[in-house]
């Protein structure tokens, strides 16, 4: 049985964790200062929306669809992003807390994050290539066997990525932040 399609509608100051967001297909939709934390979005496709300053912290996200999304100012600690699905995931993070949330085996090829804090997140198996991480902090981020071939880390810190265990030909990186590239082969640097 097919979702039921909504679009084009605006959602403010909704608090779904009480009023239970309606399973269906959201085209063009926007959300503003939405709380869903802990919601199940589970077989929810969201399509070409924009979710601004909401609290997706703890969402439960398996087989959602989210397809040309973005998200602006949103705190989304805990998100398990591989439960998504995957064959149409496309998104933008700006200004986002991301932290302690998974992009294990995501494919987000030109992906842009910008501003966004990465505090323990795991990009283990992802496929990040050609995307952008303008001012973004990775501390404590895991990248292991990730693809970040052609990526864009100037602007970037905190990051730790070993070269041999990831892929970053024609990815750039910052003089002043080298040491993340440097830091698994524990040498000095001055």
């Amino acid at each position: 049985m097919p979702l039921p399609y909504i679009a084009d509608q605006e959602y403010k100051n909704t608090d779904f964790t009480i009023d239970q967001i309606e399973k269906a297909e959201y085209d063009n939709c926007t959300f503003i200062n939405c709380n869903f934390e802990s919601c199940y979005l589970s077989t929810i496709s969201f399509l070409d929306c924009t979710f601004e300053d909401c609290n997706l912290s703890n969402i439960k996200v398996k087989d959602t669809t989210f397809k040309d999304v973005t998200f602006l100012n949103c705190k989304m600690l805990g998100v398990l992003f591989s439960d998504c699905n995957q064959l149409l995931f496309s998104a933008s993070f700006i200004d986002c807390v991301l932290s302690f949330s998974s992009f294990y085996k995501i494919k987000l090829i030109s992906g842009t994050f910008k501003s966004c804090n990465f505090d323990q997140v795991d990009f283990t198996d992802a496929n990040l290539s050609k995307s952008n991480f303008d001012d973004c902090d990775f501390i404590n981020a895991v990248f292991y066997n990730t693809n970040l071939e052609q990526a864009n880390f100037t602007t970037a810190i905190n990051y730790t990525i070993h070269p041999e265990q990831n892929k970053i030909k024609g990815a750039k990186f910052s003089k002043a932040q080298i040491e993340g590239l440097l830091r698994s082969y524990k040498i000095k640097i001055s």
